[in-house]
């Protein structure tokens, strides 16, 4: 499906890749939170909200086809970077739970602030569904 770029005598990440190759459909998800369908937050907890964001994510690409296996890249926005390293060794039952086994190229942003107020974390994803 897709070719991860592992940089020979690279240390493997750990809950990411460091690049990957892809050849299809492209499709992009626009900014999800952790809100739910009717647009309204359910917690204000950092990982609730980042389990519901990435079902947001995945819903999104239902609709084009694709699942959580096909994303080739994501960026993370959060507005408290230690909130985040704090949750990290807790993160990954919730992430598993969408995205399985699979570990795209990310980046992860400290922002001042989302649009939403209670909103911790906005995803953007990108995916290739292959040809």
């Amino acid at each position: 499906m897709h070719q991860i770029l592992q940089p020979e005598g690279w240390a493997r990440p750990v809950g990411y890749s460091n690049g990957v190759a892809a050849r299809g459909r492209l499709v992009f998800t626009g900014g999800q939170i952790g809100w739910n369908a009717d647009c309204r937050f359910e917690s204000d907890d950092l990982l609730d909200q980042i389990g519901r964001t990435l079902a947001n994510i995945a819903a999104v690409l239902r609709e084009a086809g694709a699942t959580p296996q096909h994303i080739t890249t994501m960026t993370w926005f959060l507005t408290d970077l230690g909130e985040y390293r704090g949750a990290l060794k807790r993160m990954g039952p919730v992430y598993r739970a969408v995205m399985g086994r699979h570990f795209p190229p990310m980046a992860v942003v400290g922002v001042a602030g989302l649009v939403e107020p209670r909103a911790k974390v906005e995803i953007q994803a990108t995916a290739v569904i292959p040809d």
